[in-house]
């Protein structure tokens, strides 16, 4: 049930966590095959449905990050580290998790507690008549929380690969 290189519990959490966000991917073409449908076919439509989809969007996105990372699927600059030695590959990574990764981890985990405190301390629900109902919406913005720590939880498995490498070198 692992992918390749996910030998740790951060990297198999970030796998099953990954994972698990991909199907809301099957999830969210089935619904919009259903709402076009509906619309189309039956000239009805439920705007809770729509916004679902629109939220299923973000959660893949979200959720999909620390598996994204793990599998080294993120976009980066590939001219140099290509080229580069284990070792050099292992000071690269280790460096920008302490540098760029885990501040920008703890900074959007940080910054997104007031946005998600506030969506349940309001009982936030949708806008729109018949969007989604109270606990959905802010069950949902938890999810910015949750975001940037498995984020930074798979920085620490790359951080501490790249110690080991190192180490080792």
């Amino acid at each position: 049930m692992s992918a390749p290189g996910s030998d740790n519990l951060l990297d198999r959490t970030s796998v099953v966590v990954g994972r698990a966000a991909s199907w809301f991917t099957l999830f969210m073409v089935t619904v919009t095959f259903v709402v076009v449908v509906m619309r189309y076919i039956f000239d009805a439509g439920l705007i809770w449905v729509q916004e679902s989809v629109v939220w299923m969007h973000a959660a893949v996105f979200m959720l999909g990050a620390a598996y994204t990372l793990q599998d080294e699927g993120h976009v980066r600059v590939d001219i140099f580290y290509r080229k580069m030695s284990v070792q050099r590959r292992a000071w690269v990574d280790l460096i920008g998790v302490v540098i760029f990764l885990l501040p920008l981890c703890l900074f959007l985990a940080w910054n997104s507690l007031e946005f998600v405190w506030q969506s349940w301390s309001i009982r936030e629900m949708s806008r729109e008549s018949g969007g989604l109902p109270y606990p959905l919406i802010p069950m949902l913005k938890s999810i910015v929380v949750l975001m940037p720590i498995t984020v930074a939880l798979q920085g620490l498995s790359l951080f501490l690969k790249s110690l080991n490498t190192l180490r080792r070198g």
